[in-house]
């Protein structure tokens, strides 16, 4: 596999899940993703998401892939960091990490030519 170094890196954030493991803290209207349960900063785990990918070359603007209840979570989580997402894709009930990474590669298709996705879960606490 040849990898272009001017290849754009287009960050997929899986931010969906039921938010059940985690009960009560976690619930369905505010799954764990969108809480700030470390003590690294004062950020949720979806917006560290986004901060860890800092200093990564060619980074295009995410695709965040969610529930359609909470988009408006989603974008107000982005606004309060500066984030602009390229798409929020909404499903309509969770299926999976796979379904849900093929709608962002196919959503890619026409827009964007020798792109690289890194897909990122946003529900964990990753320190180092």
């Amino acid at each position: 596999m040849n990898i272009n170094k001017e290849s754009v890196v287009l960050p997929v954030i899986l931010a969906g899940g039921s938010g059940s493991r985690l009960w009560p803290l976690s619930r369905k209207s505010f799954p764990k993703q969108y809480l700030n349960i470390s003590n690294i900063n004062s950020n949720t785990l979806l917006q560290n998401t986004f901060l860890r990918l800092d200093g990564i070359k060619n980074l295009s603007n995410p695709i965040i892939i969610c529930n359609e209840d909470h988009r408006f979570l989603v974008a107000e989580q982005c606004r309060k960091i500066n984030i602009n997402p390229s798409q929020i894709i909404l499903e309509p009930c969770g299926k999976g990490t796979a379904p849900a990474i093929l709608a962002a590669a196919l959503s890619t298709l026409n827009e964007l030519e020798d792109v690289n996705l890194l897909v990122l879960s946003s529900d964990h606490v990753i320190t180092n």
